[in-house]
């Protein structure tokens, strides 16, 4: 394991509860997602365990913006060191409120080391921290320079055309 990741996984065991091993495939996430939004989860202490497994966050360093294409909403958090006071401070406030994330197909992707030069650093090119907000089609739904609590988030996402149809339609 890459050393920053390391220091950013310790940083979030600390704000939130131990997560499961989570499974590679996109697919597999916005499957188990909607089931869990859609209550089909044997119990509720399973849905939460699969809500915290869920919403891990994944680092940037092996994935490409198009393995989430129509399957999810990639949340991506950028720093240029995970000890950076606003990433730190991104991921309490991502870590505070799970549910409605998981609620939109929320994926929560972070990269802190800009000399890895991820394909998803690449395709965005952020400056320092940036919280950067796909919408499900791949194009970018909004960026900001500062650290966002859940609830401006997901009132963005919820403003995102893609989402008015799925409510429109019932899909979630």
């Amino acid at each position: 394991m890459r050393p920053i990741l390391i220091l950013t996984l310790a940083a979030l065991a600390l704000l939130a509860p131990p997560a499961i091993a989570q499974d590679g495939g996109s697919g597999d996430i916005a499957m188990t997602q909607r089931a869990a939004a859609e209550g089909e989860s044997e119990t509720e202490t399973e849905a939460e365990a699969e809500e915290v497994d869920l919403l891990a966050p994944r680092d940037a360093a092996d994935l490409t913006l198009e393995e989430f294409l129509w399957v999810a909403r990639p949340v991506i958090v950028f720093a240029d060191a995970p000890a950076d006071p606003r990433f730190i401070e991104q991921m309490q406030l991502l870590a505070e409120r799970p549910e409605p994330l998981l609620e939109r197909d929320v994926v929560i992707i972070v990269d802190t080391d800009p000399s890895a030069r991820s394909a998803i650093r690449m395709d965005l090119r952020p400056r320092g921290f940036s919280l950067v907000v796909m919408q499900k089609d791949g194009s970018v739904g909004f960026r900001r320079p500062s650290p966002r609590d859940v609830r401006e988030i997901t009132r963005g996402i919820d403003n995102f055309q893609l989402r008015q149809e799925e409510l429109r339609s019932g899909g979630q």
